[in-house]
């Protein structure tokens, strides 16, 4: 008996060392972090959630638009009198200007362009007759200087309509589509595109004699599609060929390697035009997010269109685009790219909870230091938000709030990527009217995402 036990305690004190060791290993293992979040894919991002937090300074920074060159102002002036320059755009490095303008005979909102030397020399003219520019504002320069990009499409006549296509005259009928999903945290890109099947391929009619040198031949669409030409307006190309789609909305990289941008189909874009005219709100567009590189290669990024414009990281190695409660981050560089859903919902949910109680207490401060006149002022004033704050207060810890307790639980409406490991985002309750007297904007709040990489275990 004695003898057995001595060998059943022998056996154990041989194991116990043996099972420490190997307990040790696994336990100390080394882990590693990435020395920069470019080497991060989206996949692997952890995320810190900060609420209320004061905006970043580009949130309060006015983009002004240029004053017009005075020089290229000059040569419309003396030479180009059926020519109406709109705006001029300066190279980043101040090299070429961009004069985008219209001829007395076009039709509104249809723009064409030149380029200038900083001399005020006109150096080429880069859309032919049959090419109309759209959307001003989405007209860029690179960061880099080297690169132009531009929405155009066939121009379009009164008379004839295509000026390359005259049969197509007829006005398209207001469609009916089925209501949009509301987006999940599945991604399935099954987004269809049709190259250049409709491209019009005819020559322009002649029009005003050529400014500087002649433009070049190129391919137009019957929707809105992304051109691009270098710094001297040489090497005009259709860098997005989908015909059916509008691509409406894009920013360059940082890097001036890609562009992240919106488009939406055609149809889509009929039908919710129709249904802002009728609410009488101001028609805002939404599309889905896609990266368009300057080689034409491009990535749906996501299949659920989004009012909020897509950013891109300091280091030009993600995307980020926004959805109701959620962000979502893409990755832009790698052979196998990612994307993370960041869900805000909760984190929204208890913040505005958080920020209610807060300004109830505020505003019950400010109160007592009034006059008694003022006092009941104020809490007629505010009646009506206090009862749906009141609602929200003092509920039990980890509890959720019921949203419709909450005015300031609202979607995010702005992202802004300052720095490589911070991404910003606005929530707000927007409304835009065509009367903007009548628009709405309020409790607007800023909040941010603090990104750090996960550690990689490290193996033996």
């Amino acid at each position: 008996m004695f003898q057995r036990i001595f060998i059943n305690f022998l056996l154990l004190a041989i194991l116990l060392p043996a099972l420490a060791c190997q307990q040790s290993g696994v336990q100390t293992s080394p882990t590693v972090a990435p020395s920069s979040l470019r080497d991060v894919p989206a996949l692997r991002l952890n995320y810190r959630f900060e609420s209320d937090v004061p905006p970043p300074e580009q949130a309060n920074q006015i983009v002004q638009q240029e004053e017009r060159n005075g020089l290229v102002q000059a040569d419309f002036d003396q030479n180009r009198p059926q020519e109406i320059l709109d705006m001029t755009l300066t190279s980043p490095d101040g090299q070429r200007v961009l004069a985008i303008y219209h001829n007395v005979a076009d039709e509104p909102l249809q723009f064409r362009l030149d380029i200038y030397g900083a001399d005020g020399k006109s150096l080429k003219t880069i859309t032919h007759d049959g090419m109309a520019v759209h959307f001003p504002d989405r007209i860029l320069w690179s960061p880099d200087s080297t690169s132009i990009a531009f929405v155009a499409m066939a121009r379009l006549s009164k008379r004839s309509g295509l000026i390359n296509n005259p049969e197509e005259n007829n006005a398209t009928p207001v469609p009916t589509i089925e209501p949009t999903p509301v987006p999940t945290d599945a991604n399935t890109n099954t987004e269809t595109a049709n190259t250049g099947a409709n491209a019009n391929t005819e020559a322009a009619p002649p029009s005003t004699p050529a400014v500087g040198e002649p433009p070049t031949p190129v391919l137009t669409f019957r929707t809105e599609q992304i051109y691009l030409c270098d710094a001297s307006g040489n090497n005009l190309k259709p860098l997005t060929q989908n015909e059916g789609l509008m691509y409406f909305y894009f920013v360059w990289s940082p890097d001036s390697s890609a562009l992240a941008a919106l488009a939406a189909k055609s149809t889509e874009w009929k039908i919710f035009e129709y249904q802002a005219d009728q609410r009488g709100e101001k028609f805002k567009p939404a599309g889905r997010p896609r990266i368009v590189e300057k080689t034409g290669r491009q990535r749906l990024l996501d299949d659920y269109p989004t009012q909020v414009h897509p950013v891109w990281s300091p280091d030009s190695s993600k995307v980020a685009s926004a959805f109701d409660k959620q962000v979502r981050i893409y990755d832009a560089i790698g052979n196998a790219p990612t994307q993370a859903a960041i869900i805000l919902r909760n984190q929204l949910l208890l913040s505005s909870k958080t920020y209610e109680e807060t300004r109830q207490s505020e505003m019950g401060e400010t109160a007592e230091t009034n006059t008694e006149t003022n006092a009941n002022a104020n809490k007629a004033a505010n009646s009506n938000s206090n009862t749906n704050i009141n609602a929200a207060v003092n509920l039990p810890e980890g509890v959720l709030p019921d949203e419709s307790t909450l005015v300031s639980f609202s979607p995010i409406v702005k992202l802004i990527w300052t720095e490589d490991a911070m991404l910003y985002f606005e929530t707000a309750y927007v409304r835009e009217f065509r009367d903007s007297i009548n628009n709405v904007r309020s409790y607007v709040r800023w909040h941010r995402l603090i990104l750090s990489p996960q550690a990689v275990t490290l193996g033996n």
